[in-house]
């Protein structure tokens, strides 16, 4: 309906992947054809694709809108002045990195001029990679923004996100994340009037579910948890602003109404939202620490089997059982890139230092897992079940090597001595004793 999509409880769909249909109107959608000549209400078809033409079907990801002046009603786009913090990319660094959470801003700021771009593996012109980022605002967006660089993958740490997208309308808190199609116009508003999280800008192939093979039906998260927006829009002349990020540059231009005015839509390329609580975790009840691939929520398929573009992967609330293990995370290198943030809680494989809104890098084969405090702990640790609660802790998992921004090797908030958590690590090795 017209409406201020700010005051209104949003409305979803559920399932992930689905063939939605959804109009602010009643008899909005037209039957039978995806662009008639003459849409109902005097609309205009616009086909928003997300995916190439001729992927194969199950790949295919497309949207028809409904809207009340279509896309192509803009002026010339110019280069904005104020651009994204965080500049270039710095040197390649093999060592391992960990940041404190950046502050929140002291000046007006909304969600875009919040972004703080914090390491990349690819150009923004290249079909696959990632740009992480932080965000920090303190202001609602009047301006409408879309990224043609990417799909985005917003985790809230602090703060509310009302996002108002050209689809409806999707709340998110922290605990909950969303995803926004490459090229989807939206707005964020800040219920609490402060927000600060990350942000994962996906170049390469959609996000999806990943396969569950021996797991089996179920497990890990479930498509019926994943909601869609149902439409809402805006029918105003008022000037808007609207913002392209277009190659790692801000573009913008002035409307003389909002583009947030889809009036109805089917298809499966749209936003959606899901609560990480949800998740069905699974683990280990014999021996051994799972490898953190059970705990995948979404990935973006690579070129090579067996290594993703990029997955998203969280470490919640769950029972530990496990015989005979050493619980907390391995020692270990991986041929992955793996960046990790925390949303609540602590980390079980870090005793302090890395806290909510803060993050951590540790490169393809950088030699990392428990601190040492964590390590004597669960060395010492009785066998007996245990629950680890009141967590929240996820990673950006790619298989190319990220690169720092120079902000992020530069900044107040980078721990200079972050390999000290490790020196204190004794050596218990006696040749004499074979058993422990």
């Amino acid at each position: 309906m017209d409406v201020d999509p700010g005051t209104v409880a949003p409305r979803y769909h559920s399932g992930f992947g689905n063939q939605f249909s959804s109009e602010a109107l009643p008899g909005a959608l037209p039957t039978g054809q995806n662009s008639p000549q003459k849409a109902p209400y005097g609309l205009y078809a616009e086909q928003f694709s997300g995916t190439a033409f001729t992927v194969p079907r199950h790949e295919a990801r497309r949207t028809w809108l409904y809207r009340i002046r279509p896309s192509a009603l803009h002026p010339r786009f110019e280069p904005l002045a104020r651009q994204l913090q965080g500049g270039p990319l710095g040197e390649p660094t093999p060592n391992r990195l960990r940041w404190d959470p950046l502050p929140l801003p002291a000046s007006p700021t909304d969600f875009v001029d919040g972004w703080v771009a914090m390491a990349a593996n690819a150009a923004p012109d290249q079909p696959a990679g990632c740009s992480l980022y932080h965000y920090a605002a303190n202001r609602d967006m009047d301006r409408v923004f879309y990224n043609a660089d990417g799909e985005l993958l917003l985790v809230p740490e602090l703060g509310r996100l009302r996002v108002l997208t050209e689809l409806g309308v999707l709340d998110i808190q922290p605990l909950e994340i969303a995803v926004i199609p490459r090229g989807l116009k939206f707005r964020v508003h800040l219920p609490d009037g402060q927000a600060r999280g990350y942000l994962a800008e996906n170049h390469g192939m959609a996000l999806r579910l990943p396969d569950l093979g021996p797991i089996g039906s179920n497990g890990l998260a479930n498509p019926r948890d994943f909601l869609a927006p149902v439409a809402q829009f805006q029918d105003s002349s008022a000037s808007t602003v609207l913002v392209q990020k277009f190659l790692g540059r801000l573009w913008g231009c002035e409307l003389d109404h909002s583009p947030l005015d889809v009036v109805a839509w089917h298809g499966n390329n749209v936003p959606y939202k899901y609560d990480l609580r949800l998740f069905n975790t699974l683990g280990t009840v014999s021996y051994d620490h799972p490898d953190p691939s059970i705990f995948t929520v979404l990935t973006s398929p690579g070129t090579v089997p067996g290594m993703a573009n990029m997955d998203f992967v969280i470490f919640p609330p769950r029972w530990m059982v496990a015989d005979n293990t050493f619980r907390p995370p391995w020692f270990h290198r991986n041929l992955m890139n793996e960046y990790m943030g925390l949303i609540q809680g602590a980390y079980d494989a870090k005793a302090e230092g890395f806290v909510p809104g803060g993050a951590s890098l540790h490169s393809c084969m950088s030699a990392h897992g428990p601190d040492a405090e964590t390590c004597a702990k669960a060395v010492a640790a009785t066998l007996t079940p245990s629950r680890i609660e009141q967590t929240m802790a996820f990673m950006f998992e790619t298989s190319q090597v990220l690169r720092p921004s120079r902000h992020a090797l530069e900044c107040a908030q980078l721990q200079p001595g972050y390999d000290a958590c490790w020196a204190s690590l004794p050596s218990t090795f006696d040749p004499n004793r074979r058993t422990p």
